[in-house]
Parts: C-alpha cells; sequence; structure tokens
C-alpha cells in the first residue's frame, strides 16, 4: 500500500487497459495552451491593494486550481506501476530561484487544503517562496540530493533503488515528502523571469500527472460582431497524462477553471463542498 495514494478499485476500465498500452508518462502527454484574459485578474488585484492586501497573479492562478481539484478529484489521481491511484494529499512543486544566484533555483513543494481561499493560498507561497530563496539548502531536495552526491558512485545506486521502491510502493514517506516529483501540480511562472510559456515534461518517475507554466503576456485577436479586438492574456502552457481522466473530464475541470479566473472573488471564500474521487 503506498503511503501517499489510495489504489483505485472501481474505475473504468479504459483506465487500466491505457495504462498497459502506455505505460511511461511520458507516451500519455497531452499538451494545450489556455489564453487566460487579465483584464478580470488584474483589476480584482488592484482593488485588493486598495484594501492593503497584496495577492500575485500566481496567487490567484493557484487558488483556482486547488477549487477546482476541490470539485474534480481526478485531476489528483495518478498512475504508477500501470495502476491508478487517488492522491491523500494536494502538493504542487515550484521552482524558485535562489537570492543572488544568477538564475540557479531550488524546487521543493507546498501542501493544500482543497477548501483554502485565495487569502490562504496567496500566504503559503509567499512562505514557501521566502523559505526557499533565503535558505534553499535547508530544505528536504536540497538534503536528499547533498547525500546522494556525498558518496562517489551513490547517486547511479540511490536513484535505481528509489525508483524500484517507488514502482512497488515501498518508498518511505518521509523521502515522498522531500520529492517535487511525487505532487499534484507542477507549475513554474515562466513571466517572472520574461520568458514565453512552454509544455513542461512531466517526469516519468514520481507521480506528478499534470504540469502548468504561466508565459509572457500576449494580445489575442478576438471576434465581437463585426469587430475584431486585442485581449491582454496570459497563456498557461498545460500538459495532462491522459490516463487519470477522459479528455472531456479534462475540458470541463478547466472551463471551471477560467470561470474562477473571471470571477477571482468567489475564491474569497472556502469551498463549500469537496468531491471525493468516486474510484476509492
Amino acid at each position: 500500500m503506498r503511503s501517499d495514494g489510495f489504489k483505485l478499485k472501481n474505475v473504468d476500465p479504459m483506465y487500466m487497459i491505457a495504462s498497459y498500452v502506455m505505460d511511461k508518462r511520458y507516451d500519455a502527454m497531452n499538451m494545450v495552451t489556455i489564453d487566460i484574459p487579465l483584464e478580470h485578474i488584474s483589476n480584482y488585484l488592484k482593488e485588493k491593494r486598495k484594501q492593503g492586501i497584496n495577492i500575485s497573479h500566481m496567487a490567484v492562478i493557484l487558488s483556482a486550481y486547488v477549487r477546482v481539484v476541490a470539485e474534480f478529484p481526478e485531476l489528483n489521481r495518478f498512475i504508477v506501476n500501470k495502476k491508478p491511484y487517488a492522491r491523500k494529499e494536494l502538493s504542487v512543486s515550484m521552482v524558485v530561484l535562489k537570492a543572488g544566484s544568477n538564475g540557479h533555483g531550488t524546487m521543493s513543494k507546498m501542501y493544500f487544503d482543497k477548501k483554502n481561499t485565495v487569502f490562504e493560498v496567496n500566504d503559503i507561497i509567499n512562505r514557501y517562496v521566502d523559505e526557499n530563496r533565503n535558505e534553499p539548502d535547508n530544505n528536504g531536495t536540497e538534503k536528499l540530493m547533498k547525500v546522494l552526491l556525498s558518496i562517489p558512485g551513490l547517486m547511479p545506486l540511490g536513484v535505481k533503488v528509489i525508483k524500484f521502491m517507488d514502482r512497488h510502493g515501498w518508498l518511505p514517506k518521509s523521502i515522498i515528502d522531500m520529492s517535487p516529483f511525487h505532487a499534484s501540480l507542477l507549475i513554474s511562472n515562466l513571466a517572472s523571469i520574461r520568458t514565453n510559456h512552454i509544455f513542461h515534461h512531466v517526469y516519468e518517475f514520481g507521480t506528478t500527472s499534470i504540469g502548468i507554466t504561466m508565459g509572457n503576456t500576449r494580445e489575442i485577436p478576438k471576434r465581437r460582431g463585426d469587430q475584431i479586438f486585442f485581449e491582454r492574456c496570459m497563456p498557461l502552457g498545460v500538459v495532462m497524462d491522459e490516463r487519470i481522466a477522459s479528455g472531456s473530464y479534462f475540458a470541463t475541470a478547466f472551463r471551471r477553471l477560467r470561470m474562477y479566473l473571471r470571477n477571482p472573488q468567489l475564491l474569497e471564500q472556502p469551498a463549500e463542498k469537496v468531491v471525493e474521487d468516486y474510484g476509492i
């Protein structure tokens, strides 16, 4: 039994078959760009600043995603050794640039409650960034890498052992808690380094099933009647492991995400209901 997930039993047989046909996560990657209009988010952030509350674009987007996971639990599934699991927690991996490091970063993960408000998400992100930027050598990921690199020849053997244990559900929870590769979501704000969005790979090692990158703002042509206008949008590069949910499920979930990002005020209150995965 895995410490980080419940093995699913009552699932569509298609998911089981897909895991055998596409037994590698990179075989099952679907990719899409979602252009998020910035007007509603920007207006919301300006209004909050007038109230003395500083909230980031990242916090709004991540808060909306947390809320969507509360309503669409299949987004928090993962596949290991051809078996589907429902994750026991909601965690997000994110790279943080080290202070004065000339572009070098460290990677760890944040933990969220599915009922978190946008204010709570914002606080979690700020605390996470401060801890990892100012004391990057103290997070679990850095400590694990230092141990593996401390003895010549230990890294290749150690990684093989960790991968083997992970496939069979024997990996200790202490290592899973330190691993940024075992997360509900990988997110990266590439706009912060003035870079376009990319389709970030979801690692074969670990359990991360979805990756999202935020890219440079761009103007998207839209048509309204006979008029063409340009709308400022933030592109999200989304990569999904299609073995965890159907295409229509993903589409419905991301439409819901867009709805929350058009109305960030809805994220100020805790989720009224958290939907449990039917396969547990």
